[in-house]
């Protein structure tokens, strides 16, 4: 390694114990008023022979809750800082479209994006000057593991929320159905979408449910289904909201609606098999020219070229 390469690891070690040291003391700090502040809770309510021992309930944790998740929260409130509102609005929006999943928010995001980005850009400086590479080489594979660290956690909630997508638009048509059936056997709306709810386990009957709930807390049905088209962002499901909405508005029969958007759902459904089906000769085109054709050419002219080789070296001798 280059002395400019032992200099650069130098000041990069450097930053990262600082930024340890920083977070350790922010780590420290918050541990002493979330300890103070269960202390206070909990004098007033028992006597001083019954207070639990705070160093016992730190250690009945496991080891990714007493290390590893402080020093992410520390870094999302420094990520906090410098994060714009606008990016941080985002980073909700993308939260409620995947379900807002367990132990993520819009803070801790942003600790992964700074946190995945110091250690890409960590590794390709290692890396890098470790194998002696050129400058320019050097600087692009860091900038490239640094762009990968930084944007993973963006690439992991994007590929959450279509993943949740894909599976409310499987589950529409035949939710539908079903829902469409319900009320065509003389069940109200509401009771219709609770069968659903108990009969169909998934993520769309999951969002019914918390409609429903909205509705008993007194929202209007027309806004519980627009919240329910806004947490979810699927097209079709869009479609079905507006059309309930507009039925409601103006007092259309619901059967006839469902009837409606059942069948248009169905005739969607059969369409997109049928392009993706269509799309399917493209998408192995590629597979097929860069993994089956070479081995194919080997098998078949691999020994005809063996052949040829050795008679032509025989000859030469």
């Amino acid at each position: 390694m280059s002395s400019t390469g032992f200099l650069v690891l130098g000041l990069l070690c450097t930053f990262g114990a600082v930024l340890l040291l920083g977070l350790a003391v922010d780590f420290s700090l918050a541990e002493r008023r979330r300890a103070l502040r269960l202390l206070q809770a909990q004098v007033g309510a028992t006597t001083p022979g019954q207070i639990p021992n705070l160093r016992e309930q730190e250690l009945s944790r496991g080891f990714a809750q007493r290390a590893i998740l402080p020093l992410v929260e520390a870094a999302g409130r420094a990520a906090r800082r410098f994060t714009p509102i606008g990016a941080r609005e985002r980073y909700a929006r993308k939260l409620v479209l995947a379900g807002s999943p367990p132990g993520w928010d819009a803070e801790r995001v942003a600790a992964f994006k700074v946190i995945g980005g110091i250690v890409g850009l960590v590794v390709g400086i290692f890396v890098t000057s470790a194998v002696g590479m050129p400058r320019f080489p050097q600087i692009g594979i860091v900038l490239l593991l640094t762009a990968v660290g930084f944007f993973g956690p963006d690439a992991i909630l994007d590929r959450k929320v279509q993943d949740r997508q894909k599976e409310i638009l499987r589950a529409l048509p035949d939710t539908l159905d079903l829902l469409t059936i319900s009320v065509e056997a003389g069940l109200s709306l509401n009771a219709a979408i609770g069968q659903v709810v108990k009969t169909v386990p998934g993520t769309l009957s999951r969002e019914l449910a918390r409609m429903l709930q909205e509705i008993q807390l007194g929202v209007s049905r027309a806004d519980a289904f627009k919240n329910l088209a806004a947490r979810t962002d699927v097209e079709e499901l869009n479609g079905f909201v507006l059309a309930m909405v507009q039925a409601d508005v103006f007092g259309v029969p619901i059967s006839q609606v469902l009837r409606a958007q059942s069948k248009d759902l169905r005739i969607r459904r059969r369409q997109r098999a049928q392009k993706q089906a269509q799309q399917m000769p493209v998408k192995i085109v590629f597979p097929l020219i860069l993994c089956i054709l070479p081995a194919l050419f080997i098998v078949v002219a691999g020994p005809g070229v063996i052949r040829i080789v050795n008679a032509v070296l025989g000859n030469l001798t």
